[in-house]
């Protein structure tokens, strides 16, 4: 495996906290040898029972999650321990021809997934880019965004529209912060895979649809839509004519 480049921590300083969930204790130990060289704190568990429980004590920042396990499955997992962290991202590791898996992971709210056997290098590189996106890591933009009546804390990962709070996935937060540092800008469904998910996901564009939808429900359901669909070319955010 190569050097890594750069260190991610919490804001603290601190190590990043990974939960690796996975009854294979093979495979869980060479996962957490491999983050643990990222110079990242990792605790395993091999049921989802103990994931939960340990989720709890340890409060991860991001976590890997086997979608078959001995007592429940991973969707159940991230369904418990996001009642208590609803925003912490989750990595789904899934059999190579469960295409179903991969859809109801990130239906549930999972944030990426890659399927096995998989190579080290690719599972931390989609770990660093879900700690970017989340802002787990230190080197978080203090920024605020506004666009109408939708205001983002860049720092604290806050969002409101009008008076209501938004809570937003890791993936939803960016994919929003996107949209909305590119205000009345026509964004290509291959730029948003390029600027969210920093590579092509396997060509599936279809995952933009997706989060767009997630972000329709949780920003425009009730009020005027400030995300506009324009047919052949991609997705804008605009403000609402109630609050230009």
């Amino acid at each position: 495996m190569s050097i890594p480049t750069e260190t991610l921590t919490r804001p603290d300083g601190s190590p990043i906290r990974v939960l690796v969930v996975d009854d294979e204790q093979t495979l869980a130990d060479l996962l957490a040898s491999a983050l643990r060289y990222e110079g990242w704190e990792v605790t395993t568990a091999g049921t989802g029972r103990a994931a939960v429980r340990i989720a709890q004590e340890i409060s991860p920042d991001v976590i890997v999650l086997d979608i078959m396990l001995p007592d429940f499955d991973g969707l159940e997992v991230m369904r418990r321990i996001h009642g208590h962290q609803p925003t912490v991202p989750v990595l789904f590791l899934t059999a190579k021809d469960a295409v179903e898996d991969r859809v109801a992971g990130l239906t549930a709210g999972g944030d990426d997934y890659v399927t096995k056997p998989f190579s080290l290098e690719e599972v931390v590189a989609r770990l660093r880019a879900l700690l970017r996106r989340s802002g787990a890591d230190a080197d978080k933009p203090t920024n605020v965004l506004e666009v109408g009546d939708l205001r983002m804390d860049e720092d604290s990962h806050e969002v409101w529209r009008g008076g209501d709070e938004i809570r937003l996935t890791a993936t939803e937060f960016e994919l929003l912060r996107y949209l909305m540092r590119n205000p009345r800008r026509v964004l290509s469904k291959p730029q948003i895979l390029d600027r969210v998910w920093n590579y092509d996901f396997g060509g599936q564009a279809n995952i933009v649809e997706l989060y767009i939808s997630y972000l329709r429900r949780k920003i425009d359901k009730g009020r005027e839509p400030m995300i506009h669909t324009m047919r052949g070319v991609g997705y804008v955010l605009k403000p609402a004519a109630s609050a230009r």
